[in-house]
């Protein structure tokens, strides 16, 4: 039994790196276009996305909603984890990456899986009916991430899994006063309150997991 965490450096990381699936040259090739294109680059790490694909196998997920779309990169990998006629509802508010999104999911090996919704997801998770979804994805603007907890806790049915990225805040979230930090804790919180088990893996920026009782 182990008494305490085992500190993770480089040499470790990349140990254990070099053993989880790895980034294909598809979501290679996704990243690199969609920095050239002038995207964000701020795509889920490698490893994450293993993590992410993994449990929605594991869970036997086959609906899941993505709050932020950005090129698509963390769309495909969880179409993967789905069953042949699963379905991934992304929303992105920006229309520039969406389009891009699109055609870099007509692309893959995941086209006829996933749905790029154009708008706030504010107003177009509303669309989505009440107890349908097997898991949501969050990872769009860090203080909109309280009012999409509440949309996935109607979205979700009992049993669905809460996924939020960057809950770490560049390592901020304890105690730290961006707006990224006070926001990560916001939603922490708001996550305790509604009863949420749960628990922060701590791959790429942090991804929090919760599962709807």
């Amino acid at each position: 039994m182990s008494k305490s965490s085992t500190p993770v450096d480089e040499r470790l990381f990349a140990f254990l790196a070099a053993r989880t699936i790895p980034e294909d040259r598809l979501l290679a090739e996704l990243r690199l276009a969609a920095a050239a294109a002038g995207l964000p680059e701020i795509h889920i790490a490698p490893e994450q996305a293993a993590f992410l694909q993994l449990l929605l196998r594991a869970t036997g997920a086959r609906t899941v909603v993505e709050v932020g779309t950005l090129g698509g990169y963390s769309a495909i990998v969880m179409a993967r984890g789905l069953p042949d006629d699963g379905r991934v509802i992304t929303h992105e508010i920006e229309p520039r990456h969406a389009e891009f999104a699109r055609q870099w999911i007509a692309g893959s090996d995941q086209a006829g899986k996933i749905e790029v919704r154009i708008g706030d997801a504010a107003t177009t998770l509303s669309k989505v009916p009440d107890g349908t979804v097997d898991a949501v994805f969050l990872d769009a603007d860090k203080p909109g991430y309280v009012v999409y907890l509440q949309q996935a806790m109607r979205m979700l049915r009992r049993g669905g899994v809460v996924l939020a990225d960057n809950v770490l805040a560049d390592g901020e979230v304890a105690n730290g006063s961006s707006a990224t930090a006070v926001a990560m804790r916001a939603f922490l919180d708001a996550a305790a309150a509604c009863g949420l088990p749960g628990v922060i893996v701590p791959l790429g920026d942090g991804c929090w997991f919760g599962v709807k009782g």
